[in-house]
């Protein structure tokens, strides 16, 4: 397995479908600015209900700071449709049906079993400036991810 992507490393680009089935390439989004990617282990958990929510009810607060949020699972485009749809998710859900873009970001299995839950905040230029690992603490995956967005938008202003 790889070693889990640390700031600072070039983000692996990735193309995948999304909720609505068209492919979604991240080095295509990175061209509007920065990508808050955030791996989560399965739609209508309730961990994963939860940080879903969140990310939604902070939407407007990232597209205002110029960033786009991008969920990730192994979940299937009808299962995501499905989430997306229930709770209103106005962002991009990813199936990575295969967990192949999992593994190449390097994201951890809690107990070998559990997909790990990781934020990656990635810049216009692919590189990773934050990651966050919590499978349990889903506000705080949203709360940093702001920070870092902020942060980026006021030493890079467009």
């Amino acid at each position: 397995m790889a070693r889990g992507m640390q700031v600072g490393d070039k983000a692996p680009d990735l193309t995948l479908p999304s909720q609505s089935g068209a492919p979604v390439r991240l080095y295509d989004r990175l061209g509007d600015g920065v990508v808050v990617l955030y791996f989560y282990p399965k739609d209508e958990t309730r961990g994963c209900t939860a940080e879903a929510c969140a990310f939604r009810d902070s939407h407007e607060v990232f597209t205002d700071a110029g960033a786009e949020v991008i969920g990730v699972s192994s979940d299937s485009v009808h299962k995501h449709a499905a989430f997306a749809a229930r709770y209103n998710l106005p962002f991009t859900l990813l199936s990575d049906e295969e967990g192949q873009v999992r593994k190449d970001y390097g994201v951890p299995s809690v107990l070998g079993i559990i997909p790990g839950r990781v934020t990656y905040v990635i810049d216009r230029q692919g590189l990773v400036r934050h990651v966050f690992n919590s499978l349990t603490n889903t506000d705080q995956h949203v709360n940093e991810a702001l920070d870092v967005v902020r942060n980026i938008q006021t030493e890079d202003p467009v």
